[in-house]
């Protein structure tokens, strides 16, 4: 039982560290986009509002209250929800409130809930691309070093590396749906209304982030089996008569296998932003085109909403990538 205190203790250091960088990130944030020049009011209104209707609006939005009185205002409204308005014209945001958006008074919130499905299928279903065909193309130019199959491979990683996400994307569509005419062009279907019709139109975009993430975790993993099949164990058991497909797939695997776990985590966390050229190439209504749409009408409250969900993604990740690669080695929680 004690030796799993180490474990449990570096865990609790990084979800502690993780949620310190959460504050430091909303203080950030908050600072960015409230506090540059222009007045949040006025963008809220627009620029046909006379003065009282802005006064109105900043008055109902908090914004004439002190930066650091909004600020814990936002932070209240995060864990215990918050209201807007006064009097009959109240508005009630329930927790976790992100504020409301200056476009059409729909809570933050809800806007995110509605786009983060159609970001978290699509970096899960890609994920599962790249883990498969990565760790595969890794498996087997480390089975065939030396050879033609992996310079093969290597050129194609290579390749894969180089091009990007977004003209893989094209080329993608382009020789599927427009040249082989296997897939007609697709279009977001809910998977609530046809998973069928979802899983069909889903499977260019997922190709398409998975493909280009394959490259990198096929040259992690070729380069981790590679080095754990240098190690004294190794050689131990090929002394033993065990052939090189056993030694490779039972046992170099498994101590390889760590840092693409590792790696795995933090991209997924990622992909929840870094997915914005995906989604708008296949019109997906996820994060990203929430997130461009908004910078677009300059809607402040989503776009710190939605930056902050993706950063929060993106620092949790971190933190389990760190959780997960110490479970997997003791040492570096010893450390």
């Amino acid at each position: 039982m004690g030796e799993h205190f180490p474990a449990a203790r570096f865990a609790a250091k990084r979800v502690a560290g993780a949620l310190l960088v959460l504050l430091v990130l909303s203080v950030a944030l908050y600072a960015l986009f409230y506090l540059v020049p222009g007045d949040p009011a006025r963008l809220a209104c627009g620029e046909r509002c006379s003065p009282a209707q802005v006064t109105q609006v900043r008055e109902r939005l908090g914004l004439d209250q002190p930066v650091y009185a909004q600020y814990l205002h936002f932070l209240q409204g995060l864990f215990a929800g918050r209201e807007f308005g006064s009097g009959s014209a109240v508005q009630h945001c329930g927790a976790p409130c992100l504020g409301l958006s200056h476009q059409n008074d729909e809570a933050v919130t809800s806007l995110i809930l509605q786009a983060l499905p159609v970001t978290v299928s699509l970096a899960l279903g890609a994920m599962v691309v790249w883990l498969v065909l990565g760790v595969g193309t890794g498996l087997l130019s480390a089975l065939r070093r030396g050879g033609v199959t992996e310079r093969v491979l290597t050129v194609l990683t290579l390749a894969g590396t180089g091009t990007p996400v977004f003209i893989l994307g094209l080329l993608l569509l382009m020789v599927v749906c427009a040249y082989l005419r296997w897939l007609p062009f697709p279009s977001y279907v809910p998977l609530s209304q046809d998973p069928e019709q979802w899983a069909w139109n889903m499977l260019l975009p997922w190709l398409t982030l998975g493909l280009f993430e394959s490259a990198k975790y096929a040259r992690l993993t070729r380069s981790s089996t590679l080095e754990v099949l240098a190690e004294d164990h190794i050689r131990t058991f090929r002394a033993y008569g065990v052939s090189e497909r056993a030694v490779v797939t039972r046992h170099a695997l498994r101590g390889a296998l760590p840092p693409v776990v590792a790696l795995s985590a933090v991209d997924l966390g990622s992909m929840m932003g870094g997915a914005m050229l995906t989604e708008s190439l296949f019109g997906l209504p996820g994060l990203g085109r929430l997130l461009i749409e908004s910078v677009n009408r300059v809607d402040l409250p989503v776009v710190v909403g939605v930056v902050l969900v993706i950063g929060a993604a993106v620092v949790l990740a971190s933190a389990l990538a760190d959780v997960l690669y110490a479970l997997a080695d003791r040492r570096v929680a010893l450390s």
